[in-house]
C-alpha cells in the first residue's frame, strides 16, 4: 500500500520554544520534519544545553538554510559555517551558533523528534 502525505509548517502540530528560537514540528509517516528559527543571540550550549541536559548536541540534523547564517563547532574542533541555499549535514557531538543580526532559518528532516523537548 502506498503512501503520500503532506502537512503545512505553516499550521505546526507543535512549536518548542527556547531562549533565542523556536521550532515549528510536523510528523509525517514517523518522520517528525521542522522549521527552525535561531534569532540574533541564539547558541546551542546557552540556549538549548539546559533543556537537553547534554555537552553538545546529540542530534544529527539533515537540512536545508533558507535565511541567515549559522556556525558550527564538532566536537572533535571540526568547523563549518553554512547560509541561504546551503544544504546541510551534522552529525551528533556539536555547538553551533547564530552569525551576525539576521535569524538564520532552517529546515530540518532529521534530528528534531527530541529537539528541545522539555
Amino acid at each position: 500500500m502506498s503512501i503520500a502525505a503532506a502537512k503545512s509548517l505553516e499550521n505546526p502540530e507543535e512549536t518548542r520554544r527556547f531562549p533565542h528560537g523556536h521550532v515549528d514540528l510536523v510528523t509525517l509517516g514517523g518522520t517528525t520534519a521542522g522549521r527552525a528559527e535561531f534569532e540574533p543571540g541564539w547558541r546551542w550550549s546557552n540556549d538549548v544545553a539546559p533543556i537537553a541536559g547534554t555537552k553538545s548536541c546529540q542530534a544529527m540534523h539533515t537540512g536545508y538554510v533558507l535565511s541567515g547564517r549559522m556556525h558550527i563547532r564538532m566536537d572533535d574542533g571540526t568547523e563549518a559555517d553554512v547560509g541561504p541555499g546551503d544544504a546541510m549535514v551534522v552529525e551528533p557531538g556539536h555547538d553551533a551558533w547564530t552569525v551576525g543580526d539576521e535569524s538564520c532559518v532552517v529546515l530540518d528532516f532529521t534530528g528534531l523528534e527530541n529537539y528541545a523537548k522539555q
